[in-house]
């Protein structure tokens, strides 16, 4: 296990998320299940109750925890991508797969977990703190899914 590991809370599916994620994500792997070793309250021995995983390199444990904590935006991963088809890739995937869209990049895979598909185009952009920024994110609050063509075009003024 690494020195340090996102624990993401699932209601009964952490195995599930981590394979998708593994299938969908580059450098993304299901390392190990654990299984209860007795009864617990969301649960009964045996089933799945943690799952070591990365995605995208980043060290997480999948805990399946019960319906008692509820997923929010102050948590999200952010992948970021290079161009329009790894945008999309991701977005579609995420979506595709009984997630939902969001605001300004952001959706949500099927188990309610946030995610930020961003372009480094955009990243870039308002790295620059300027007109070219400004341009840039007043493009982006108005998307969805990040448009890396009107990014650019933005950009550019």
């Amino acid at each position: 296990m690494a020195k340090n590991t996102i624990c993401v809370w699932y209601d009964k599916d952490a195995e599930a998320a981590a394979r998708f994620y593994a299938e969908t994500f580059p450098d993304s792997a299901v390392q190990d299940i654990f299984h209860a070793p007795s009864d617990f309250a969301s649960g009964k021995k045996g089933d799945v109750l943690t799952v070591l995983f990365t995605v995208a390199g980043v060290a997480c444990l999948g805990l399946n925890g019960g319906p008692a904590f509820k997923h929010t935006e102050a948590f999200s991963f952010q992948i970021a991508t290079e161009d329009q088809a790894e945008t999309d890739r991701y977005w579609n995937a995420i979506v595709g797969n009984g997630g939902q869209e969001s605001a300004c990049g952001w959706c949500k895979d099927r188990w309610g977990i946030s995610w930020q598909i961003t372009p480094r185009v955009l990243t870039e952009a308002l790295a620059k703190g300027d007109e070219e920024a400004r341009r840039a994110f007043e493009a982006m609050m108005e998307m969805t899914k990040i448009d890396v063509a009107a990014i650019e075009k933005a950009r550019k003024g």
